[in-house]
């Protein structure tokens, strides 16, 4: 089976001539990627980063070509919110709490669309769903693609917590309060499988 990488870059190159056929292959997170959600408050900044080992099982990708994109159908990252580690306990539960976790205690990223914007730096356009405490947002956001043999996606997802009806948090009497932007800073390492 051909790498994804070589699947991706040949199908992007051909501008998408072959309209239609569903195509699917496995992918896998490599231990290698790294995963950080970055916030801040009005007195200092912290980072949640998490813990990518935990991203055992393979991951479907199903995808046609339509209109000049990638379609993807049912390729879905979840992310166990338990996996974050912001540095130490009390932060931990915080961004527990932050994220309801007791009553949703996953993340679930779904990739619906990529499309080239740009020939010379590899940079795609990706469309995104994101599911955070229940809530089902969709974004766009450039991502950058590397490798040869392997694939190396890089982006940054600059999203605000209460489109998810998460209420920025106060501490100390609202004396410290966290910012209603975060940034998810992703480079993750994909192997198909």
């Amino acid at each position: 089976m051909k790498k994804i990488v070589y699947l991706i870059s040949i199908l992007l190159l051909l501008a998408f001539t072959n309209r239609g056929v569903v195509k699917n292959t496995s992918v896998i997170i490599t231990p290698k990627s790294k995963l950080v959600v970055k916030g801040k408050t009005n007195v200092s900044t912290f980072n949640c980063v998490f813990n990518v080992k935990e991203l055992k099982k393979p991951i479907p990708v199903f995808f046609e070509i339509t209109n000049n994109k990638m379609v993807f159908k049912k390729t879905e990252l979840v992310l166990e919110n338990a996996c974050f580690d912001c540095g130490n306990k009390g932060i931990n539960k915080d961004f527990q709490d932050l994220l309801k976790s007791k009553t949703y205690p996953q993340i679930f990223l779904k990739l619906k669309e990529l499309e080239k914007i740009d020939e010379e730096n590899s940079f795609l356009q990706a469309t995104l769903e994101l599911k955070i405490a229940g809530v089902v947002k969709q974004y766009q956001i450039p991502v950058k693609l590397e490798g040869e043999n392997d694939l190396f996606v890089k982006g940054l997802l600059v999203l605000n917590i209460c489109d998810f009806n998460i209420t920025p948090p106060k501490k100390l009497l609202g004396i410290i309060t966290v910012n209603e932007t975060i940034e998810i800073d992703f480079q993750l390492l994909i192997e198909e499988c």
